[in-house]
C-alpha cells in the first residue's frame, strides 16, 4: 500500500461531559491497539469514560465499513486525540456569603483510525 492510498478514518465526540484529564487515562489504554481488541477492552474497563470512548470508537469502525469498506479486522487506533471542550460554570454558595464556583468541564473526542499494512 503505498502513501497515497492510506486513508484515515476519522470520529469525534463533542462535549462529552466529563474532563478531558480523566478521559485521557482511558485514551492511553486503547492508542496504537487493534480496533476489536480496544472495543472489547473498554467493555470491561470500570470508568465512566470508557463508555464515551467505546461510543466514538464504534462510530469510526462503522465510518470505516461504510464510507471505506474496510474490514474491521484490518483496522488499528492510529490517534487518539482528548481536548477540553466548553468549561459550565455553575454557583455554590458557601459561608458567609461567599460564592464558589463550580466548574463542569467538557471534553472533545477525536479517534483516527488506520488501515494495517500487510
Amino acid at each position: 500500500m503505498a502513501a497515497a492510498d492510506i486513508h484515515d478514518i476519522h470520529a469525534y465526540g463533542q462535549n462529552i461531559g466529563i474532563s478531558a484529564q480523566k478521559v485521557r487515562l482511558v485514551a492511553d489504554l486503547v492508542r496504537g491497539r487493534d480496533v476489536n481488541d480496544a472495543y472489547a477492552m473498554l467493555k470491561f474497563v470500570p470508568r465512566l469514560a470508557a463508555q464515551s470512548v467505546s461510543k466514538v470508537l464504534a462510530s469510526a469502525m462503522a465510518n470505516a465499513e461504510e464510507n471505506y469498506g474496510v474490514s474491521r479486522d484490518d483496522l488499528y487506533v492510529y490517534r487518539i486525540q482528548i481536548d477540553e471542550g466548553p468549561t459550565r460554570r455553575w454557583r455554590k454558595f458557601g459561608a458567609r456569603g461567599r460564592f464558589k464556583p463550580w466548574l463542569r468541564r467538557t471534553s472533545h473526542i477525536t479517534i483516527t483510525l488506520r488501515e494495517r499494512e500487510a
